[in-house]
Parts: C-alpha cells; sequence; structure tokens
C-alpha cells in the first residue's frame, strides 16, 4: 500500500539503533579525530553505510561534526528520518541544498575537513564544495574503517542473528533443494527466499562505490571457476555478461558435480558470510574423488589452523605467514583462485577492513568479526574450500555460522 511521509507511524516492528549506542559512536569518532588531529574542524559522513552507523537512519543528505556538535542534514526525507533516528529532533535539520547548512554554519565554515575518500564522488564533492569553500581536504576513511572493526555488543548481538539464519539454511536447508534440473540461478533464488523469510535483511553490500550483490552466487562445477571483478575466489559466469552474480538460468545441476554456494546473510545492517560446498551424486563413482576429498579437507586443516593463531593481539600479517609457511605446494596458483588473503574484515559490508594477508601490521582486537575462508579452485572440476564468520573473543574466535562441515553429499 501506497503511503505519504506524513503519514508514517512509529511501528512496534521498527528496530531503532538505541540512543545510547549512536552517542558512543559519536564519541569514539571525536576521540578517533582528537588523537590523530587535535586541531580537527569537521567530519563529513556522506555514505549511506556511515551515515547509520552514527545517526540511525540513511538519508540524502550529511551527518556533519565537529567538536561542539553534530548535526545530520537531510534534502529527503526529513519525515523518515526523525522517524528511524533516536536522535534529538535538534540535531536533524532540513535542506534544500548545502546552502541551508552553511549558512547554520556562517562565518566558523571549516578551513579544512575529512571526507570518506572512497565514497565521494566528484560529482557530490563539486555540490557541497560550492557552499562549504573548505582549502584543505583529509582522508577520513582509516578512522571510520577502525572504528567498524571493533563491534559493540548490540552489532555482534545482530551478527549472531544473522548467523543462525546462515548456518541453518546453507546447513540444514539446503540439501533439500539439491534436485536434477534445478538451475543455479534457481537454487540461489530459493536459498536466499529461506533466509528472507527468517528475517535477513535482503541485501548484502559491499565496500567498493559500486559494490552490489544481494542473492550472491550458486554455481555447479567448472562454473565456480569462471572468475568475476570482485577480489573473491569464488566464481560464476552470472546470469548474463552485465551481473556476475546469482548463475545461470540455464545450466542444471547433474550428477557428479560440485556444488558451490556463497549466499550472504545480513540482519539490521550486519552481515555475516558463509560457504558450504556440496558433492550431488555418487561420489565414490568419481574418478577424482581423492582429489576433491584431499583439497577438500586441506581447506579445513587451514581454518583451522588459522583460528588457532586469531588471539586478541596476534598481527594479522603474522598470522598469515605463519599459515602459508608450510603451504602444500601442489595447490599453489589455485588456492583462493589466485587471491592473496586468508579472511576480511566484515560487518555493515561483505568486505571491510583490516583483512588477513601478508604485510599487514593491524592486531586482532576483541570483538573484531572476520569471514575465514579457506578455497581450492580444482581445474576442470569446481571450487572446494570453506567459510565462517568468527568474532575474535578474549580467548579466540567464536563462531557465529554454524561452523565448517566434512563434504556433504546428497544424492
Amino acid at each position: 500500500m501506497a503511503f505519504l511521509e506524513h503519514d508514517i507511524l512509529v511501528s512496534e516492528d521498527l528496530r531503532r539503533v538505541p540512543l545510547e549506542e549512536l552517542q558512543n559512536r559519536l564519541e569514539r569518532l571525536r576521540a578517533s579525530l582528537t588523537e590523530a588531529d587535535p586541531d580537527w574542524q569537521m567530519a563529513v559522513v556522506s555514505d549511506k553505510l556511515d551515515m547509520y552507523y552514527f545517526t540511525g537512519t540513511m538519508q540524502e543528505g550529511a551527518f556533519l561534526v565537529r567538536p561542539q556538535d553534530a548535526i545530520l542534514w537531510v534534502r529527503r526525507s526529513l519525515e523518515r528520518a526523525r522517524n528511524e533516528s533516536l536522535l534529538p529532533s535538534t540535531q536533524i535539520l532540513p535542506m534544500h541544498s548545502y546552502r541551508q547548512a552553511a549558512q547554520f554554519y556562517g562565518e566558523d565554515l571549516p578551513r579544512s575537513v575529512y571526507l570518506d575518500e572512497k565514497h565521494t564522488s566528484l560529482e557530490w564533492l563539486r555540490f557541497f564544495h560550492k557552499y562549504f569553500p573548505f582549502a584543505v581536504r583529509k582522508n577520513l576513511d582509516p578512522i571510520l574503517g577502525h572504528l567498524r572493526s571493533i563491534k559493540s555488543h548490540y552489532e555482534l548481538a545482530l551478527m549472531a542473528t544473522s548467523g543462525r539464519i546462515h548456518g541453518d539454511v546453507l546447513m540444514q536447508e539446503a540439501p533439500v533443494f539439491l534436485k536434477e534440473g534445478i538451475s543455479e540461478a534457481e537454487l540461489a533464488i530459493q536459498l536466499y527466499l529461506r533466509m528472507v523469510l527468517k528475517g535477513s535483511q535482503g541485501v548484502a553490500r559491499t565496500n567498493r562505490p559500486l559494490g552490489e550483490d544481494v542473492i550472491g552466487l550458486a554455481s555447479f562445477g567448472k562454473s565456480a571457476l569462471v572468475r568475476t571483478a570482485f577480489d573473491g575466489p569464488g566464481g560464476t559466469g552470472g546470469t548474463c555478461v552485465a551481473v556476475q552474480s546469482i548463475g545461470s538460468a540455464f545450466r542444471l545441476l547433474k550428477q557428479g558435480r560440485l556444488v558451490y554456494l556463497d549466499i550472504p546473510c545480513g540482519f539490521d545492517g550486519y552481515n555475516t558470510d558463509k560457504t558450504v560446498v556440496y558433492y550431488y551424486g555418487d561420489l565414490d563413482r568419481d574418478p577424482a574423488k581423492k582429489e576433491i576429498l584431499r583439497a577438500y579437507n586441506y581447506c579445513l586443516s587451514l581454518e583451522q589452523k588459522t583460528l588457532s593463531l586469531m588471539k586478541p593481539g596476534a598481527v594479522l600479517g603474522d598470522i598469515y605467514d605463519q599459515v602459508m609457511a608450510d603451504f602444500d605446494p601442489r595447490y599453489e596458483g589455485i588456492f583462493m583462485n589466485g587471491g592473496r588473503f586468508l579472511g576480511h574484515s566484515i560487518g555493515m559490508c561483505m568486505d571491510e577492513t583490516p583483512v588477513i594477508a601478508s604485510g599487514v601490521k593491524e592486531k586482532l582486537q576483541e570483538n573484531m568479526v572476520f569471514a575465514v575462508e579457506p578455497k581450492i579452485a580444482l581445474p576442470e572440476l569446481g571450487m572446494v574450500g570453506t567459510e565462517n564468520t568468527y568474532r575474535i573473543g578474549p580467548d579466540g574466535p567464536v563462531c557465529l555460522t554454524g561452523g565448517p562441515q566434512p563434504l556433504r553429499v546428497v544424492r
């Protein structure tokens, strides 16, 4: 049913970000900026995910933060913003353009600003700079990335909910849909539907400016080896040349195929990542059985070895180097389908920072969350491997997505 903005009502199902959570995030942002730059004047948050992180709503506009105040300037939609955000209405103000915001600050317009350089377009910058003619631009990305990498108890609870949905669908329900003749696209959509019906938000966001991934992908056999533009090990031919995800509506499941499922899940803005691999048919009759099991089990061992090193204080680059120090040379070049990492931070985006890769100097901290995903691309056969999401507890990682499993055969 269509509705007008003034008809929006407060719903019992509207789960708002708690005010205390928003206040803590703003306090951490200011503290981080002051530590990095004691004379900072303004941070501009225009990316929709970061806006949601700090205000609890996503609107066209910007969240302008100074040491003395923080205001969400909204062009559209003010009513929705005030309905969704628990910030005081005095911190959510309307504007037709950035002219109104600039007039509010008057002679206190900043000479230097911090901007999200990864997501700020030249077009947006032109509109903003017309009324905020700052002389110095500084990069806000490292500060935002670090703040978002350490999760609050509120965020961890949301990710735990996502993880339960994820584990249930991909481990318990997925085998039911593995029937001869089902297409990659239909399988992906059926599993996506099951997640949404269980409460998943239905969208998985990536940290790239043009990133998109709604359903994830299902790949049968060799189609999982088709590399995509996304920097990840799993592949697919996609629905067409223009869409490198979901899977093909014309590639049908047959006996003797590996089934690679990388279907994302999220809840109230927070994602978990999980991949499962099944074998459809009689594995005992497959001449590649030994090769498949050896590679799959090796991925399981790499996941466990990685987890054993993921303690608070551990350097991420050192973890990667230790795991790969005695790497089996037979998988050189086909591990991670050419990628050079073992896992990545995850939260509001699927591919957040930091990553578990050589040379990364950042240390693990309690309440960081990582997806660990060792995978091997077997020529002419498909992709094998595992992926699960873990929060870092005081004694090490705790799985949110049901954990790894041996290669399961579905007939």
